[in-house]
């Protein structure tokens, strides 16, 4: 389901594009908020177009109209911007191809199921990112977060 979107990258793009989308698999939206195929799309969409401008030589920033895809901007920029902090080589006009593959992929797949989701499942199960253990500073099962004087 994903290789029509990636078949054209290079190798040094198909790296990229596992470390993208490991970053998107990890990533945790704010609140009760869900990432969803659309999230993606429009994230990957809005930095590649910042990109692809920049390569031009105008500084302009596309920023994503939801919020859960400018959090997913926010961290994929990090990423990056950390990747460069250590020494790797990653050049603006390979990242947007990269980040158009995404978009394209987030956006061409359709689930029999109509769920708004499938994209960021996929993914989850190709790089089998699981779920953390839960927190220890959450209480136990039989102690009560409520506190009595």
């Amino acid at each position: 389901m994903v290789l029509p979107s990636i078949r054209h990258l290079t190798e040094r793009q198909y790296q990229l594009f596992f470390v993208v989308q490991s970053v998107i698999a990890r990533h945790k939206p704010q609140g009760l908020i869900r990432l969803v195929d659309r999230d993606i799309a429009e994230a990957a969409g809005a930095l590649a177009a910042t990109l692809e401008t920049a390569g031009r030589g105008i500084i302009y920033e596309e920023v994503p109209q939801g919020s859960p895809a400018r959090a997913l901007v926010a961290d994929i920029s990090a990423a990056l911007s950390q990747m460069r902090e250590q020494g790797a080589t990653i050049y603006d006009g390979e990242t947007a191809i990269v980040l158009r593959a995404i978009e394209q992929g987030a956006t061409g797949i359709k689930p029999p199921d109509g769920g708004a989701a499938a994209y960021v499942d996929l993914i989850a199960r190709l790089l089998q990112v699981t779920t953390p253990p839960p927190s220890s500073t959450e209480p136990e099962s039989g102690s009560s977060a409520l506190i009595v004087p």
